[in-house]
C-alpha cells in the first residue's frame, strides 16, 4: 500500500488530525471533527470549520465527502458534495452541511462531520477530433442505461 505524507497544520489547538476508524487497508476515508458549535435549522447550511490547513502535493487533490451516517440519522448532508481541496489550497478546510431534517441539528467541537479521500488525478490535454470512437452505448443519450 502506497502511503502519501502531507503537511498539516493546527489552525486551532482543539483541532483534531483527521483519523480512519478501521485504518487505510479498510478505509479510503478519514473523519474530519468540527472545532465550532454551530445549529442548522431545518433545510438551513453552514460553514463548519475543522480548524485544520493542509498542503496536498501536486497531482493530488482532497475530496471532502459526506458522512453516511449523519445523512441516514439526521438528514446532514455536504452542500457540495464532494467538496474539492487543490494542492494550491492552503487554508482552513470548512464543510458546508446541510441539514435536510425536519429538526435543528446542533455540531459540537469534536463531531465527526465529514470524510476526506485524498486521491490522485491526471492533467487533460484535450485533442480536438471530427469523429470519436464508437462504443457499446452506441448513440443512447444521458440516461440511456436504463438505470
Amino acid at each position: 500500500m502506497h502511503h502519501l505524507e502531507i503537511p498539516i497544520k493546527r489552525l486551532s489547538p482543539d483541532a483534531r488530525l483527521p483519523t480512519s476508524a478501521h485504518g487505510p487497508e479498510e478505509d479510503a476515508g478519514l473523519d474530519l471533527y468540527s472545532v465550532e458549535e454551530v445549529t442548522l435549522p431545518p433545510h438551513g447550511w453552514a460553514s463548519v470549520g475543522t480548524g485544520l490547513a493542509i498542503a496536498i502535493p501536486a497531482g493530488h487533490e482532497g475530496q471532502v465527502r459526506p458522512r453516511s451516517g449523519l445523512a441516514r440519522k439526521f438528514g446532514i448532508a455536504l452542500l457540495n458534495s464532494p467538496g474539492t481541496i487543490d494542492p494550491g489550497y492552503r487554508n482552513e478546510i470548512r464543510v458546508l452541511l446541510i441539514n435536510h431534517g425536519q429538526e435543528p441539528y446542533t455540531v459540537r467541537p469534536g463531531d465527526r462531520i465529514a470524510q476526506l479521500v485524498i486521491g490522485a488525478y491526471s492533467a487533460v490535454r484535450w485533442r480536438v477530433e471530427e469523429s470519436l470512437a464508437e462504443s457499446r452505448r452506441g448513440k443512447g443519450g444521458f440516461g440511456s442505461t436504463g438505470s
